[in-house]
């Protein structure tokens, strides 16, 4: 197997030359606050953004609490949420196949389940009839994806090829393990992504960081905080954009083509800072990540490093809040839902731990009119918090998938849960 290697190798050798985390002081904390607010300029409008530190870095973990009885999420008038399918696993990620099939991967930091499972709605009337273990003793599986008779998995560790045809309830056959990929993370980075293009011909890789920003060298981070594409075989590797924290829910712009991505941005800095984002993802662009955020806005932990880097950086389309946890991504295509849906994003928002307040927790729903963002995001499935003062929650929403009936499919990992969301009829 031949791989091209020399722009990822480029990108990597650029990143780490350089750079160097260091323990900030109070002066340089009072400094960066002195140094003020600043308002940047996104798809959406102007967004100001906090000095760092403004506030303290607070940890407040959820803890997962049950459902009152008869109590579900809460969705918009004219739509009706249900139980899809429960008793899962940290069910982290879905992916419905050509024919149908709904494929979810079960698997979290610790214990994980390491399995895929297979619903099926054979007469597609909207209810499945089977639920098969698909695949197991996986490593922490999360990117799944089919490429005519090739079943891929995108393990913590490594993407994996196996033969497949269309109706298998069973992966069978010996895996090929195509392309190594760098395992472990900050947190939950150990994610890794998959979306092909329209004609199969290039497959996409997210890639989310070891650190927070940085502090373990740039030299762990070696094709991390990137997007990277391949061939379908593993071959031709390269760096599709980079800069990017923590990049998980991946899709194609219906209107423009173009692909965009959620993206965790950086903790640590206060309450409002850094704001996660949905954003375009342009070919060689450069995204900011660890040396600024928001375009040039230089992280105060690494100032003055890399700035070449820092003058080409990026900023974002739509930001999404701080700390949100923002990790599901999935356009809607279809005409089920009202007009005002059509062609926009659901962002499935885990949750915070780095903020005072719980922020995230839900499903939100960015409008677009003519594939550009048109308005800021809207909450759309909530509920989840249970109590705020107790940092109780019921759940924690991950990824979004469309259904083939139009339907929105939402993994609440935490809550081992699916929840289908339709429009009245």
């Amino acid at each position: 197997m031949k791989t091209t290697l020399l722009p990822l190798l480029a990108t990597a050798a650029l990143l780490i030359a350089g750079c160097k985390e260091k323990k900030i002081t109070n002066e340089e904390k009072e400094q960066a606050k002195a140094e003020g607010a600043v308002t940047v300029e996104t798809a959406i409008g102007p967004l100001t953004l906090p000095a760092p530190y403004s506030t303290e870095s607070v940890a407040k973990n959820s803890k997962i609490v049950d459902w009152p009885e008869g109590q579900l999420p809460k969705v918009p008038e004219g739509f009706t949420v249900t139980k899809f399918a429960g008793d899962l696993k940290n069910p982290r990620n879905t992916y419905v196949a050509p024919n149908g099939d709904i494929f979810v991967a079960e698997s979290n930091t610790h214990g994980s389940a390491d399995r895929i499972t297979l619903f099926r709605d054979a007469d597609k009337n909207g209810t499945h009839e089977t639920r098969t273990i698909f695949a197991e003793k996986l490593n922490q599986p999360y990117g799944l994806l089919i490429l005519k008779d090739k079943f891929y998995i995108a393990n913590t560790d490594g993407l994996y090829q196996y033969p497949y045809k269309t109706g298998d309830t069973k992966l069978t056959g010996t895996g090929k393990r195509i392309v190594n990929l760098p395992a472990g993370g900050y947190n939950n980075h150990w994610t890794r992504n998959l979306i092909a293009n329209a004609d199969g011909s290039k497959i996409y890789i997210s890639v989310g960081s070891a650190s927070n920003v940085g502090e373990h060298g740039m030299d762990t981070e070696i094709r991390r905080a990137n997007i990277l594409e391949i061939n379908p075989d593993g071959s031709g590797e390269r760096v599709f954009a980079s800069g990017i924290r923590n990049p998980v829910g991946m899709d194609w712009n219906p209107v423009t083509k173009q692909l965009w991505t959620a993206v965790n941005e950086r903790d640590e800095l206060g309450d409002g800072l850094v704001p996660d984002y949905v954003t375009s993802v342009k070919e060689g662009g450069f995204y900011g990540w660890p040396y600024s955020y928001y375009g040039k806005i230089e992280d105060p932990r690494l100032k003055g490093q890399k700035p070449e880097l820092v003058a080409k950086s990026i900023i974002p389309d739509v930001p999404v809040g701080a700390h949100t946890a923002s990790l599901g991504l999935a356009f809607y295509s279809n005409d089920k839902f009202p007009e005002k849906y059509r062609n926009g994003a659901f962002v499935g928002q885990h949750g915070s731990w780095n903020r005072s307040i719980l922020s995230g927790y839900k499903v939100v729903f960015i409008p677009f009119k003519d594939g550009k963002p048109a308005g800021a995001p809207q909450d759309f499935l909530t509920g989840f918090i249970a109590d705020e003062s107790k940092a109780t929650a019921y759940g924690r929403p991950v990824d979004v998938t469309l259904l083939p009936d139009g339907s929105l499919l939402v993994n609440d990992d935490s809550g081992n849960t699916l929840w289908q969301i339709s429009a009245k009829k």
